[in-house]
């Protein structure tokens, strides 16, 4: 198997260097780290190394981040200085105590080779972070509503008054910093590479790398005495979170809300709050720090209530398990993320057909359909409001749907039954399954469309045959034998899933596994499924979404080395 450095360059899966430039190559997958920690994928990269998830082997295999620190500096100095910020993370996260910060496990030196690496050893926090969960929104439209970035105030601005009482400063604050877990639906801040432990004596502490002269924090997130002069106070990571909140809640970078050269935000233009709301957020971002609130406690007195405290995992759907996130999420988010399996989550839920429901709670009795064609369209667009990466399927037509799914007179309630009892053990959303079986129902029947059925004599036949339709269905997934992770995943791949595999494959992620021998082996295993299907046709709310999770599969048994 073939590594690739940063730069592309080609080397040897035994090398750990590579032979071209002398970059550390990547980890390999299995690979075990101070005969303790075997990697299971890389999450991320960053400008002082790569990040890993992996399993404790002493300690019942627990999951785990290796956060990686090889600096690609030259200058003595540059290298002092990167490794002073190493060990400053390493000290501060020993001393912070906090459930939405990442536990601190141990700090490793470890020798590969001749050179010695670090690595700062973590909680793996299973979810997405907020940038990702913007991104998800976008595809349907929609950002941040103001009632969840007040949530989100509410909930990660005690989390800064705990680091701020010890004072430390964390000085990179953005959407990319703060992950949405799964677990609790609480904000978990991370990436304390960029703290800093204020000295009581100072009000600031200053530092830059030697290298390239450049000063910690994000451009546009961080306030112009960190970025110009070094310097960080409490409130510059309260000005950095109010520009996250102004992000997430217009769903634009900040070069595009501040005016730079009137020194303005775009109240009003691009940015839309309630009155009581902008205040806040305006003294959060004033231009002096003696202007800006001083501690976290303040902004919680004055933030309005929130009216709604519906968490991010209400509205996104979920990713892969045993995905890598791009590198960037370019952080150590580019996790996957898309790599924790997850039920899809929507905002609307699509439900059984009225005529179904009984069945669905208690398997008997009977009601009657009124689906109209205007709301079968509605749960059509839910389930097309993808939210991750797919490929290049060309869309099929909507299909004007429906109805909700027919119970059948021939296989009476058992055959319903079994027809859900399935799905459930299959693992696979009723968001995506339902209205798939319309979809090839009424491609069968045409003149059916925007008819309702009901659970009246007359409709027994047509009944039926959803049932069958839905039982085949059912059959064709089950012999895709697809993984767990990849049938929880049907109905939110997109385009951007296939985007996210090319550039892994472009990076080396995959070795000498080229996305086209991925597009081949994918469409060789459809094509033995579905062999009447033209895949130039695909509809990618449908088969594409079949199509999708045999193309992740294949990805994960790249990645895993089978």
């Amino acid at each position: 198997m073939q590594l690739y450095c940063s730069k592309q360059h080609t080397n040897n899966g035994s090398n750990r260097f590579c032979t071209h430039c002398g970059e550390p190559l990547p980890l390999g997958v299995g690979q075990v780290v101070d005969n303790r920690y075997q990697i299971i994928r890389q999450l991320g990269q960053g400008g002082f190394g790569r990040t890993y998830l992996a399993e404790d082997i002493k300690k019942s295999h627990q999951t785990c981040v290796l956060k990686e620190f090889a600096p690609q500096v030259q200058e003595h100095q540059d290298l002092q200085k990167a490794k002073e910020l190493f060990e400053r993370e390493a000290n501060v996260l020993k001393k912070l105590q906090h459930p939405q910060i990442p536990r601190f496990h141990a700090s490793l030196q470890v020798k590969i080779g001749t050179k010695d690496f670090f690595f700062l050893v973590q909680d793996y926090v299973d979810g997405d972070n907020y940038y990702q969960l913007l991104e998800q929104r976008e595809t349907q439209g929609k950002t941040f509503s103001e009632e969840e970035v007040i949530t989100l105030l509410q909930q990660i601005l005690p989390v800064l008054s705990y680091i701020h009482s010890r004072d430390v400063v964390h000085r990179d604050i953005s959407p990319d910093n703060l992950i949405w877990r799964r677990s609790d639906n609480l904000p978990v801040l991370i990436d304390f590479g960029g703290v800093k432990q204020l000295p009581a004596s100072q009000g600031f502490w200053q530092t830059k790398l030697a290298e390239n002269n450049t000063l910690l924090g994000k451009k546009g997130y961080a306030p112009e005495e960190q970025l110009r002069q070094g310097k960080a106070f409490f409130s510059s990571d309260l000005y950095s979170l109010a520009v996250t909140t102004l992000v997430l809640l217009t769903g634009q970078e900040p070069q595009k809300l501040y005016d730079s050269y009137q020194g303005i935000w775009g109240w009003g233009k691009q940015i839309h709050v309630s009155p009581q709301l902008e205040a806040v957020l305006k003294k959060m971002l004033a231009y002096k720090p003696s202007d800006r609130y001083q501690r976290s406690e303040q902004i919680l007195k004055d933030l309005p209530s929130s009216t709604a405290t519906k968490s991010p995992g209400n509205y996104i759907t979920g990713k892969i398990k045993t995905m890598v996130v791009a590198p960037g999420r370019q952080r150590a988010s580019a996790i996957v993320s898309r790599f924790q399996s997850r039920t899809q989550a929507m905002a609307k839920p699509i439900s059984w057909p009225v005529w179904i429901r009984p069945f669905v709670i208690s398997l008997g009795g009977t009601a009657i359909v009124g689906l109209t064609l205007a709301a079968g369209n509605a749960v059509i667009r839910a389930v097309t409001s993808i939210t991750i990466p797919s490929i290049s399927l060309p869309e099929i037509p909507q299909f004007p749907n429906p109805i909700g799914k027919p119970v059948s007179d021939k296989g009476k309630n058992s055959n319903l039954q079994e027809i859900i009892s399935r799905r459930q053990q299959l693992e696979i959303t009723e968001g995506f399954f339902i209205p798939f079986v319309d979809n090839l129902f009424y491609t069968k029947k045409p003149e059916l469309k925007g008819r309702s059925l009901s659970s009246k004599p007359e409709d027994a036949g047509l009944r039926d045959e959803w049932s069958g339709i839905a039982n085949d269905l059912l059959n064709k997934l089950e012999q895709a034998n697809l993984s767990t992770a990849a049938r929880r995943q049907l109905g939110n791949y997109s385009q951007k899933d296939y985007d996210t595999w090319r550039r892994q494959a472009r990076s080396g992620q995959f070795g000498n596994y080229t996305i086209d021998q991925l597009t081949k082996d994918t469409n060789e295993k459809f094509d033995r499924l579905f062999p009447d299907q033209q895949r130039g046709k695909l509809n990618q709310q449908t088969f594409g979404q079949i199509w999708y999770a045999i193309a992740a599969d294949q990805v994960s048994k790249v990645q895993s080395g089978k």
